[in-house]
């Protein structure tokens, strides 16, 4: 008896040492993958503070909550079983739909420089306080939209970092890297967004100290807001670029991404102790020109030609 109790006590031992290998072995899976995501997510942080401006500082946390809460939803409901289903039965179509989704980002990024060059959107609207609650439901169905998009990045970009793990464990890392993201990126736009009304408390307390740091607090957020734009832009033509590169030498088509690689490989190795980190400079420059590039052919496609055609047909 008691050495079948031993035994029976070994054999737990291991299955627990066993569970506690696979937990470790989940989030590192999910580390991973996280890390392979980040481009779209400071592109998804940069993003998502526009949609907020212009309410009031009462209405701007409730509705990144909503607009958290339909990212989760996007995420666990929708795009987590139909990626799960395609990684399981047609992993073939991950690489073309992660590709479509970098053509995506790249039209995004490019399109936004577009409009800059060309002077659109310069417009002032009717700040969205003055449009009443209509108005904010659309802007938080609208962000959510955007969202879709981009979970659906993360997400396949994550199912591509583990797609050699079994069912069961991929399904296990995609819920973690989806709450793990939507938790970081929603809670850093809660802090940017009420970063001027704690510039503002701060501002208004006696010590001279904590009134410093408010007034810059408050002076930098419009200069915040507006890197955070450009840095978004660059997020999207880099990441777009660099799906397309690694989707494109996967398919078959090794040239692009060899170019930009050992483009990498000699400024690394020639640069000395900054080679790493201009060797991942120059790789990601390379991948925003690709996507500046294949964005700047969406963009024409989609706004210059038709405009031009529109502008040169004959008026009745």
């Amino acid at each position: 008896m008691a050495g079948g109790l031993v035994a029976l006590l070994d054999d737990i031992a291991a299955l627990a040492k066993l569970a506690a290998a696979s937990i470790d072995d989940v989030g590192a899976a999910a580390g991973r993958a996280s890390a392979k995501a980040a481009g779209v997510v400071v592109d998804d942080t940069a993003v998502t503070p526009r949609y907020v401006t212009g309410f009031t500082a009462d209405r701007e946390l409730p509705m990144i909550k909503r607009i958290a809460l339909g990212s989760l939803r996007n995420k666990l409901l929708f795009i987590l079983p139909g990626a799960l289903l395609l990684s399981q039965f047609a992993p073939w179509l991950l690489t073309p739909i992660l590709m479509l989704g970098g053509t995506y980002l790249s039209f995004e990024g490019a399109e936004k420089l577009w409009e800059k060059i060309a002077g659109h959107g310069e417009h002032q609207p009717t700040p969205a306080a003055e449009r009443g609650a209509e108005q904010e439901e659309q802007m938080v169905a609208g962000a959510i939209r955007t969202d879709f998009i981009l979970s659906a990045e993360i997400m396949v970009i994550a199912l591509n970092e583990v797609a050699a793990e079994a069912l069961l464990p991929r399904a296990i890392i995609l819920v973690v890297v989806a709450i793990v993201i939507t938790i970081g990126v929603y809670g850093v736009v809660a802090l940017i967004v009420k970063m001027d009304d704690i510039g503002l408390h701060l501002s208004g307390r006696q010590s001279p100290a904590a009134q410093r740091v408010g007034e810059l607090l408050v002076k930098g957020m419009p200069k915040l807001l507006a890197g955070l734009a450009t840095v978004g832009v660059v997020a999207m033509l880099w990441v777009g670029g660099h799906i397309l590169l690694v989707g494109a030498d996967t398919l078959g088509w090794h040239a692009p991404y060899s170019l930009v690689h050992h483009a990498e490989l000699a400024v690394a190795g020639a640069t000395g102790a900054l080679g790493g980190f201009l060797g991942w400079l120059t790789n990601t420059l390379g991948s925003a020109l690709v996507g500046l590039i294949v964005g700047a052919v969406v963009v024409a496609i989609a706004h210059v030609i038709p405009r031009r055609t529109k502008d040169a047909s004959p008026s009745h």
